[in-house]
């Protein structure tokens, strides 16, 4: 399945690192564990939120305070996440760059309030973020689901930026230009699970953190 640009997620420049893919955008999508979404609060003013986040099929879902004003109804909203893959450095300034994948999401949130949806809702974010977390902690009781606002953002509009590769200035080597230009890698690794001092010492780390902190480097 292919994205259908629209005015407003078409890119204008380096059209070339616009993704048409879905799949790339659902991937992007999983693989971060934070997003901001941006909207203008009641007073005229921008205000961007960095938050956690989860997509289910073709709708993404952020959390938040209900008692944020921000998240208390429907509103216009865009919703971007960034992987940073590397920093490309080039023989001139001018052409460094960076290696990324990024997303941008603009529609109409909906302020979920069907308490299943809700509830799928917020176990699809702890989920995405620490998977086996929703079975092994306790649940939220009433208060703290009600505490707790979800809004959903369709995907439908959506566009996906991608650029990775070398430097893109080759000809100045050309042209007797010899000092080192390349790539640094930039990775997210997730370090040894540290255990909550109020436990006793004899608590293990539980399989599932375990195995899952080892396969997200």
């Amino acid at each position: 399945m292919t994205l259908s640009p629209t005015p407003r997620t078409q890119l204008r420049r380096k059209r070339d690192r616009q993704a048409d893919d879905v799949r790339v955008l659902h991937a992007v999508l999983d693989e971060a564990l934070l997003c901001h979404l941006g909207l203008v609060d009641d007073d005229g003013a921008p205000l961007v939120l960095p938050t956690m986040h989860a997509r289910v099929g073709d709708v993404v879902y952020v959390h938040g305070s209900s008692g944020a004003a921000s998240l208390a109804r429907d509103r216009e909203v865009c919703l971007t996440v960034t992987l940073l893959d590397g920093l490309v450095l080039a023989r001139s300034v001018f052409s460094h760059s960076a290696n990324y994948r990024s997303a941008v999401v603009r529609g109409r949130a909906r302020r979920v309030t069907d308490p299943d949806e809700h509830e799928r809702a917020l176990e699809a974010v702890v989920e995405h973020l620490t998977p086996g977390q929703w079975d092994h902690a306790r649940r939220p009781d009433r208060r703290e689901a009600a505490a707790t606002a979800v809004l959903a953002l369709d995907l439908a509009e959506a566009s996906v930026k991608v650029r990775q590769g070398p430097p893109g200035d080759p000809e100045l080597v050309e042209q007797g230009d010899h000092r080192w230009a390349g790539v640094i890698p930039v990775r997210t690794v997730l370090g040894t699970p540290e255990p909550c001092p109020a436990l006793p010492a004899d608590v293990p780390v539980p399989e599932h953190v375990a195995r899952w902190s080892v396969a997200r480097p």
